[in-house]
């Protein structure tokens, strides 16, 4: 169990920091984003989180808010799942090994 909570720990931080470096990125490159590589990476990279946030959510909020609400939701996922890790370490009287560092 631990190693699945890790695992999809390193998954969620991957996509939170490829959102976190879009948002940067549409703030330096403003409208010229469109054609820079490093956004287009990390488009793909978020790719499968903002489409599943774009159907769970209703049409009322527009396609722009999506990445916002994506790395919002991903952060509260985040934030369970390193809580669940640090509570299996704990409990299970792990504290010292490799996966609960």
């Amino acid at each position: 169990m631990l190693t699945v909570l890790n695992v999809l720990q390193l998954v969620l931080y991957i996509a939170l920091l490829a959102l976190a470096g879009q948002g940067a990125l549409y703030v330096l490159a403003g409208a010229k984003r469109d054609s820079n590589v490093f956004y287009k990476l990390l488009q793909v990279l978020s790719k499968p989180f903002t489409v599943t946030v774009r159907k769970i959510t209703p049409r009322q909020v527009s396609d722009a808010q999506v990445p916002v609400v994506t790395f919002l939701l991903l952060a509260v996922l985040y934030a369970v799942v390193t809580f669940e890790r640090a509570d299996l370490c704990v409990a299970s009287n792990l504290v010292g090994q490799q996966g609960c560092r």
